[in-house]
């Protein structure tokens, strides 16, 4: 069945200071699968927003291109910096980008060395790295792990020290994929209040509903590829024909 795009439907919240702009993002795949079909959305300043949809809905397509993994047609700026080539380095260390599986971000022997390795390849002082894996850590509450062995850690410990990995290059944007997957209720819990704490704008993309009802007040949905709807969260879950239409459980 097609699907009807209906963004104006919901209510979006005004914005301004925008963080990210995405403008009519396209993309396939090299066996010719088109994933991003005229993405559009913007994030401003200390927004926090859930990222929904179903399986193949286009999330993680988008997700890889906001800090250039996947290059496609169309626009991506970043605090006003066009995403190119040429200043791919600069964007990749203004977005953090945080794996659904948080081995794939953590290879070093030790806790602190794999918080310190994008800011020791910034070229920063030794005061400078430590200093950011300090701050790191204490906001992802984990400044006594400093030297734990990373693959001795649970799973929800190893999600918190991955985000870590990313705050200590001081990003303008956190882009996380499904945070809460596989977190046994306590570490859900401990993420949330954590995602709720940290002072920075934030796209997430989930299959958590409860979790989007309880942290974020914006809601972008995805379908086959488009953006369906993007708007107040209360709107959104409100609408139970809509969230079956696309795929979603009313939490």
């Amino acid at each position: 069945m097609p699907v009807t795009h209906i963004q104006n439907t919901f209510t979006q919240p005004e914005t301004s200071n925008d963080v990210l702009s995405v403008n009519d993002l396209h993309f396939s795949y090299p066996d010719g699968h088109a994933a991003l079909h005229g993405v559009s959305l913007k994030l401003c300043s200390g927004d926090k927003v859930a990222l929904v949809g179903p399986n193949g809905a286009g999330k993680s397509t988008l997700m890889l291109h906001l800090n250039g993994i996947l290059n496609g047609k169309g626009e991506v700026e970043i605090s006003g910096k066009r995403l190119t080539r040429d200043n791919l380095p600069a964007i990749r260390a203004m977005v953090g980008l945080v794996f659904q599986n948080p081995d794939d971000q953590l290879f070093s022997p030790t806790v602190f060395e794999d918080v310190a390795f994008g800011p020791l390849h910034m070229g920063l002082t030794e005061d400078e790295v430590r200093a950011r894996v300090d701050n790191a850590l204490e906001a992802v509450k984990m400044t006594a792990y400093k030297d734990r062995l990373s693959h001795h850690l649970s799973v929800g410990e190893k999600k918190r020290i991955a985000i870590a990995t990313v705050l200590s290059m001081n990003p303008s944007l956190l882009v996380l994929d499904e945070p809460s997957a596989g977190l046994d209720p306590r570490a859900r819990r401990t993420l949330i209040n954590l995602l709720r704490e940290l002072p920075i704008t934030m796209l997430v993309s989930t299959h958590d509903m409860a979790l989007v009802k309880e942290l974020f007040p914006r809601t972008i949905v995805m379908d086959e590829g488009k953006v369906v709807a993007d708007g107040l969260t209360q709107d959104i879950l409100a609408d139970e024909a809509f969230l079956n239409q696309h795929g979603l459980e009313k939490p």
